[in-house]
């Protein structure tokens, strides 16, 4: 069953352009990681400081897969901070009766 993360961000004041600027970056590699679906960053409207990083998946273990995985190259200063990452199943409307 397909999942969706999204990735709550907390980002230093004045630095959300560095942020984007570094997912656009490295939002490439994910299609190579089997069982990636999609990616969107998400930018706050009302100004604040907090972006969502979203991603979609074609089950759980191929999310776990690559955050076990992954390589996290700290020679750039720290912009964000996570707060927690929310995980959902995609529903399925097909296979609902009624």
């Amino acid at each position: 069953m397909a999942v969706v993360k999204i990735n709550k961000l907390s980002v230093q004041e004045g630095m959300g352009e560095e942020l984007e600027r570094r997912f656009k970056n490295n939002s490439e590699k994910l299609d190579e990681v089997p069982g990636f679906i999609s990616f969107e960053l998400l930018r706050p409207t009302s100004g604040g400081t907090e972006y969502f990083a979203m991603t979609h998946w074609q089950d759980e273990e191929s999310f776990r897969n690559w955050l076990a995985n992954r390589h996290v190259v700290r020679d750039k200063p720290v912009v964000s901070a996570s707060e927690g990452i929310l995980g959902f199943e995609v529903v399925d409307f097909e296979a609902i009766s009624g």
